[in-house]
């Protein structure tokens, strides 16, 4: 039910946003910092600093094997701690949302020869390949089992081998990778000794089937082990194989396995483990140090929270190929940066590793959100995060002491108001940044990071923002509700707008914990499913932030919404439409409300709790019943099941169908393995028996994106376009 998925136009413009915008994204720094790498036209090319002198680095000659007549196509890639190795992931397939299996192939940076790894394994069925970091050997998952190939003499050899799809070794399961973002599941000790690995017993989850119907004259069942609200997680441990015996220890973490979650760890030392435990309310986390000999776990340090704790935020790059959850040690390992919500904001906090280590330190102090770290600098008691106190819609660069005594320094250009992204070379020496605003298309400059001064000032975000501006087509607004509640939204108006004439509304919406959509950002206001342009056809499109949304306004903004789901976010989208409604130009009798995943649901809930508002819809991928979907997401939510039923069922849409009044086109796809389509069935098994008439657009064998097939987009574009303006006529009257 993430935002990101949501929608497929909707997902590859976020994508390409992302891709523009996030440093990270299509720059990776050397070593050194004073260079960066970058894949083009299927080469690695290397630029230089301060110069930003070009040369390839590796050329396509280089990645063609032997006996082939095509180079390897670079997926993703990464050096040994010694930079003479270099690992080249190509060939992938998806595992569920990401390229994440595929072939592994060493490149020896000196010989440039290429070996491909996991020669006896399947094709495309290697995982999170990693150097050792004496550089000697390589592991890697395949078919749910842990290997290490040593690099001096290929031998492969099987770490585990009760692997399958149901024990999982090395990986996670569906549940963990969608709402932990939990897709590389083991890691190296620092002496090259040892792996940590996570397994999943996932034998007690009970699978949910698919069926395609579509590419054989008989259907394909597809199971997917998928753990819905109510039901007890897989049990999940950590073990650790001492290589030179090939024995697992398995860490002596407390606590009930299939009660817990444990979505994070990191080697401290090559004797010391850190794990992170979640309780299954997830609003209890716990610290453990661990002996990877012994197994044995000591507490450091623990969090409680009254609605839940973040494992990650929207605000962090989780879709990222090679994102995992890490642990950041400072002080030589004495202390460990932690954020936490515990003062009412997201704050950075510094925790002692061991009690005798000291007391923990507040770093970050004041009334706002740090929504990501960028780059931290002990030589000079520095932490680089991005944050926006002052505009919940906006982003910047601010830096702080590591001490905690230090005052908040802007670093982003004040005159540039809008979204800010850094990607900050090893030693800080160097960024990319990148900018963008409603109205100014992304722009990117590499800059001195000691002077904020790009290299070439004639390539400098401001000597290149005049012409990057367009027409102010977005306008961002607030609007206060009858409750009190402040919401920021952005509107588009139609072009050549009459303020003595009435239009119609279209509201796009998302509403849910996942994802706020109101940023001063490049292409935000962009429908890419509607076909054409909904400025010049005359409709007025708006979204809003409601309460429990991830807006950097503090913890009750975004908890408020705890247990409340379809309540308090469809209270205030609803208190909000009424005042905009109240504007002279808005037409009542056309308002029209869309939505995907958590959108849709949404979308659902508007139509039939507030019928004389909402006049025409479109719910696609839609959550109609909260007991079907996933236990991690629902429940940390929306509590469990036993404790909260009235509240689940308060805000189900399947609840109101009853009330349904105006025009529903109710979209999903068949294959959706991460909104069920039973959603579909069960919704409109219920709208039927209340005699409400409908339009149902099932699209066979597709999934929560609705991308596959041919021809998909456009007949999805067209659908929507077209019952949108039949059931909300375009145009000022």
């Amino acid at each position: 039910m993430k935002l990101v998925i949501r929608c497929s136009v909707v997902f590859i413009l976020i994508l390409n946003f992302v891709f523009i915008l996030s440093g990270q994204s299509n720059i990776r720094w050397a070593k050194e910092g004073s260079s960066y790498f970058k894949i083009e036209e299927g080469e690695l090319m290397q630029y230089t600093l301060p110069d930003n002198t070009k040369s390839v680095f590796i050329s396509k000659a280089i990645l063609t094997p032997k006996g082939e007549s095509e180079n390897l196509r670079i997926r993703n890639y990464a050096f040994s701690n010694d930079q003479n190795l270099m690992l080249i992931f190509t060939n992938t397939q998806k595992v569920w949302r990401l390229d994440t299996r595929g072939d592994y192939w060493v490149l020896n940076l000196k010989t440039k020869g290429l070996k491909k790894l996991g020669e006896s394994l399947p094709e495309s069925s290697l995982m999170f390949a990693k150097f050792s970091p004496d550089n000697s050997k390589v592991a890697y998952v395949s078919n749910y089992n842990l290997y290490v190939e040593d690099l001096t003499n290929n031998l492969i050899t099987a770490l585990t081998t009760n692997g399958n799809r149901k024990l999982i070794n090395g990986t996670f399961d569906w549940v963990y990778e969608e709402e932990f973002a939990c897709r590389d599941g083991f890691q190296w000790s620092p002496d090259s000794k040892q792996i940590s690995f996570w397994n999943s017993d996932a034998n007690q989850i009970r699978d949910f089937y698919m069926i395609n119907n579509t590419d054989s004259t008989y259907s394909q069942i597809i199971p997917v082990e998928y753990p819905k609200i109510g039901y007890p997680p897989s049990p999940v441990k950590i073990g650790v194989i001492d290589l030179s015996t090939q024995k697992t220890v398995w860490l002596k973490i407390p606590g009930i396995p299939n009660q817990n979650y444990l979505p994070r760890m990191e080697w401290l030392s090559a004797n010391e483990v850190f794990v992170q435990q979640l309780n299954r309310h997830q609003n209890e986390t716990k610290i453990f140090s661990c002996n990877p000999t012994s197994g044995e776990a000591q507490l450091v340090y623990t969090e409680k929270d009254d609605a839940w704790i973040d494992v990650y935020t929207p605000w962090e790059d989780v879709y990222a190929l090679d994102f995992r959850h890490k642990f950041t040690f400072v002080d030589g390992g004495k202390a460990f940066l932690w954020m936490t919500e515990k003062d009412g904001w997201r704050h950075m906090y510094k925790i002692p590793t061991h009690k005798n280590n000291g007391k923990e330190i507040c770093i970050t102090k004041g009334d706002y959100d740090v929504m990501d770290t960028r780059w931290i600098d002990e030589k000079s008691n520095a932490v680089y995060f991005l944050a926006s106190p002052q505009n919940a819609t906006q982003k910047y660069l601010y830096k702080t002491t590591l001490d905690g005594k230090g005052k908040l320094e802007m670093i982003s250009p004040i005159e540039q108001e809008g979204t800010h992204e850094y990607s900050i070379s090893i030693n800080g020496k160097y960024a990319q940044h990148s900018f963008s605003n409603s109205f100014t298309r992304p722009l990117a400059e590499l800059l001195d990071m000691t002077t904020h001064k790009a290299i070439n000032e004639s390539k400098s975000i401001k000597a290149r923002l005049k012409e990057a501006q367009e027409e102010k087509m977005v306008e961002f607004f607030k609007v206060n509700t009858s409750d009190g509640i402040e919401m920021d939204g952005w509107m588009v108006k139609p072009n050549n707008f009459d303020p003595s004439k009435k239009y119609p509304v279209v509201f796009y919406v998302y509403t849910e914990p996942w994802g706020a959509e109101v940023h001063d950002a490049y292409g935000v206001a962009d429908n890419g499913l509607y076909s054409g342009s909904m400025r010049e056809d005359g409709y007025i499109y708006i979204c809003m932030d409601n309460r429990g949304t991830p807006a950097p306004k503090g913890r009750e903004w975004r908890k408020s919404i705890y247990r409340k789901i379809g309540v308090i976010n469809i209270r205030d989208q609803a208190l909000a439409a009424k005042e905009i409604l109240k504007w002279p130009y808005v037409d009542p009798e056309r308002i029209a409300v869309w939505g995907w995943s958590g959108g849709g649901t949404a979308t659902l809930n508007l139509m039939f709790q507030h019928p004389e508002i909402y006049k025409t819809g479109i719910a696609v991928a839609a959550v109609a019943n909260q007991l079907t979907y996933d236990n991690i997401y629902q429940e940390r939510y929306m509590g469990l099941p036993e404790e909260s039923m009235a509240d689940i069922f308060a805000g189900s849409p399947i609840t109101h169908a009853k009330n349904l009044q105006g025009n529903l086109l109710y979209i999903h796809g068949t294959s959706d393995d991460n909104v069920h389509y039973a959603n579909a069935e069960m919704l409109v098994n219920e709208l039927i028996k209340h005699n409400k008439q409908f339009q149902f657009m099932p699209y066979p064998n597709r999934s929560h994106s609705i991308s596959e097939g041919e021809g998909t987009f456009e007949h999805l574009s067209t659908l929507y376009t077209n019952y949108l303006k039949m059931h909300c006529p375009p145009g000022g009257r």
